[in-house]
């Protein structure tokens, strides 16, 4: 046991310093494992220990996130897809009741079918689960219950804010108006958030691959619908051969409505693709981002240089919903180890974590903040920095952002820190 909590430290410090001294920690792990209650008595004294170069203390402090802190800490999720979210048993519910044909009944094989894209790395059998959720979201109740269920979900998780989203137009197949498919999910949301008490808005997503008068209908219904509950607009699908400039209408529509504005861009295509997204389109977050690097000289981690757009997206603090294992899945990233994410956290840059797809990624929040601990070192501090640092870029007016910041979020934290003797 504690074998596998010291060695998590491992990595942990090497974020931190050139020349972790990890023989003289793996040492001490293996022969005193007896004096691990004398570390919790340390973490009372974190500050001093930060004064050590040693790998031995601080690696051992830092990796006192346990799974009990992870799993209470609050959360905010701001880049969640509806229909790549599904309970597998809903989805075998919605498919008996509209006579879809799934390619099993059997729950385990299911998500086992749903979940293979992600663990074979895989795009194309990624992707190809989306036909299936979509198709069992064509009905007024099933959208109701899909958007009731997330928020649920999300609670569970200890999420106090969220932001879903979803494209509306792919959801018109069997006959209800654009219109009627916004308001289910919206009083599904609203419905999930007056029994758990979680705060959440809705994104609309126009899709790449559509025709550009379509973007500027999704555009000119999330604007008609932002004092019904949706906050902001989107534009998703394949980067390749589909860059955001075409849809430029819509995001000037949004933008003359003073409405909010995210992108997915740079996670299939290169910084052109995130340079769009800000400078013609106007975004204000960026979905992914994990190539905003080729804008930049590294040294391991370490930024030597930045180009002009990643020194825009820092110095203006454009935040970046960052999405590890749906990014590794994908294959917009070859492993956890070589994801940007560090990068991106220890230079300050706005980042924060999401689950992008949670049933096609087969993950939750919470186990995204546990992968950031795991393989990237993150400990208590910063994964308050990373809650506040998605608090502070969600799509709703500050004052609501002011009492969510410091009447749940900092509050919280302060509890865990004296619940767990965190200093």
């Amino acid at each position: 046991m504690f074998s596998s909590v010291f060695r998590s430290s491992f990595n942990v410090f090497s974020q931190k310093t050139k020349k972790p001294k990890q023989k003289h920690t793996e040492t001490f792990l293996y022969f005193f494992p007896q004096y691990f209650p004398v570390f919790l008595v340390l973490m009372k004294h974190r500050r001093i220990l930060r004064s050590f170069s040693s790998g031995l203390f601080y690696g051992i402090l830092r990796a006192m996130v346990t799974n009990a802190i992870l799993k209470e800490i609050p959360k905010v999720e701001l880049h969640d897809h509806l229909d790549g979210g599904l309970r597998v048993q809903t989805v075998i519910d919605l498919a008996k009741e509209e006579h879809v044909t799934l390619p099993y009944d059997d729950q385990e094989e299911l998500h086992a079918w749903f979940v293979r894209g992600g663990k074979q790395k895989n795009l194309h059998l990624y992707l190809e689960a989306f036909a299936v959720t979509t198709s069992v979201m064509q009905t007024r109740d099933a959208l109701y219950r899909v958007a009731y269920e997330a928020v649920e979900d999300l609670a569970v998780q200890n999420v106090c804010y969220a932001e879903l989203r979803f494209a509306p137009m792919l959801h018109l197949t069997k006959g209800l108006a654009a219109e009627e498919v916004v308001q289910a999910v919206l009083d599904g949301l609203m419905e999930g958030s007056k029994k758990t008490d979680m705060k959440v808005g809705l994104i609309l997503c126009a899709m790449r691959n559509q025709d550009p008068a379509v973007s500027l209908k999704v555009a000119e219904l999330a604007v008609a619908f932002r004092d019904r509950g949706v906050v902001g607009f989107d534009l998703a699908g394949d980067e390749i051969g589909y860059p955001p400039k075409k849809h430029l209408h819509a995001f000037q529509y949004i933008r003359n409505q003073n409405f909010n504005i995210t992108v997915h861009a740079g996670e299939a295509f290169g910084v052109e693709s995130i340079w769009q997204a800000i400078q013609v389109c106007g975004a204000h977050r960026i979905g992914h981002g994990t190539r905003l690097t080729e804008d930049m000289v590294l040294d391991g981690g370490h930024i030597e240089q930045m180009g002009s757009l990643s020194h825009f997206v820092l110095d203006r603090r454009i935040p970046i919903e960052v999405c590890l294992t749906s990014n590794v899945g994908t294959g917009a990233c070859e492993s956890y180890a070589t994801h940007p994410f560090p990068i991106f956290f220890r230079n300050n840059f706005r980042c924060f974590l999401c689950t992008d797809n949670p049933l096609m990624s087969d993950t939750t929040i919470t186990k995204e903040m546990g992968l950031a601990v795991k393989y990237y070192g993150l400990d208590f501090d910063d994964l308050e920095k990373l809650t506040l640092n998605a608090m502070k870029s969600a799509f709703i007016h500050n004052d609501q952002k002011l009492v969510l910041i410091y009447d749940i979020i900092k509050k919280r934290y302060a509890e865990l820190r004296d619940k767990y003797q965190i200093q």
